[in-house]
């Protein structure tokens, strides 16, 4: 049970720390001077902290005062969201959407699905980026993000949905496969061939995941690799017969459906990451971010 003592004084403190004078803060809140400065007192008496170093010429927040008030305007604006999702109720979805989406996995899979929800709901304004990077949702005032990997524990300020894993496999081109023969289920056969690496942000080549006879699993690294930092032109060069890979099915169905490239050890295919949809709690209640989350789980799920 929460006590209405806790939020007393509050909004004062909060309106004389942005305006910086109990003079300029009264005006704002059409209070006196003295009512402000009570106000502040009382709460400072209660907490038992000082929150402000008074001087004649200026007031400052002391460290602690910088503590209260940031932990202030969090709850302020969770209490202002809370009134605009109550207000919102029952109305058709409008408004900006900030989604964030991995990158190639969003422009093949999740865009697709996003253009049918736009042209349902013409009122929408969406803003969406593309990152493969960790984003921190109420940082970034990110709505809706879709995320390739991680766990369900995710922090509980977020709601998330899992929509399924992965599966990765090995392919390469139908020339390739004729210049090289038939191509054994073992993994110093595929060591031997010359590779397609995914080179990663930091520099480091994406090392292929091998389970031979549901074995532990063996991150192999080939030495003849050529590595590209960018998915879909690692797909080119394996369709241009520049080696093997280890694909998501996502990346490749295209390419696959033309014949331009070819399971191989099929035996080695793999379970790859998670795929997560996630959202601000905060904001779930909002037609537009129930609508978008609803579309999205029916549309990715594995």
């Amino acid at each position: 049970m929460y006590s209405s003592e806790r939020l007393k004084g509050i909004d004062v403190f909060v309106a004389v720390a942005e305006a910086g004078s109990f003079t300029a803060a009264a005006q704002r809140l059409h209070l006196t001077s003295s009512a402000v400065g009570k106000a502040v007192a009382r709460l400072e008496e209660r907490l038992g902290l000082r929150l402000f170093a008074r001087t004649t010429r200026r007031l400052a927040m002391t460290e602690a005062g910088e503590a209260f008030y940031q932990t202030c305007t969090q709850v302020l604006g969770a209490l202002e969201e809370a009134e605009q999702v109550l207000r919102s109720e029952g109305t058709t979805p409008v408004g900006r959407l900030r989604i964030d989406l991995p990158a190639s996995y969003g422009a093949l899979k999740v865009m697709p699905a996003l253009f049918e929800f736009l042209a349902r709901f013409e009122g929408i304004t969406p803003q969406i980026s593309f990152t493969d990077r960790y984003v921190d949702l109420a940082e970034e005032g990110v709505d809706v993000a879709v995320r390739i990997g991680g766990s369900d524990r995710w922090p509980s300020t977020l709601g998330y949905r899992y929509l399924g894993h992965e599966q990765r496999i090995f392919c390469c081109s139908p020339a390739f496969l004729a210049r090289h023969g038939p191509i054994a289920d073992r993994v110093d056969a595929l060591d031997a061939l010359p590779a397609v690496m995914y080179r990663r942000a930091d520099g480091t080549p994406s090392p292929w995941f091998i389970a031979p006879d549901s074995g532990p699993v063996q991150h192999v690294l080939p030495a003849d690799r050529l590595e590209i930092g960018h998915a879909g032109s690692v797909v080119e060069a394996v369709v241009r017969g520049l080696g093997v890979a280890q694909l998501s099915t996502w990346l490749i169905e295209a390419p696959l459906a033309r014949g331009e490239l070819v399971q191989i050890v099929p035996s080695f295919s793999i379970q790859g990451l998670p795929l997560y949809l996630l959202w601000l709690r905060s904001r779930q209640l909002l037609p537009k971010v129930d609508a978008l989350v609803t579309h999205l789980a029916a549309s990715l799920r594995v």
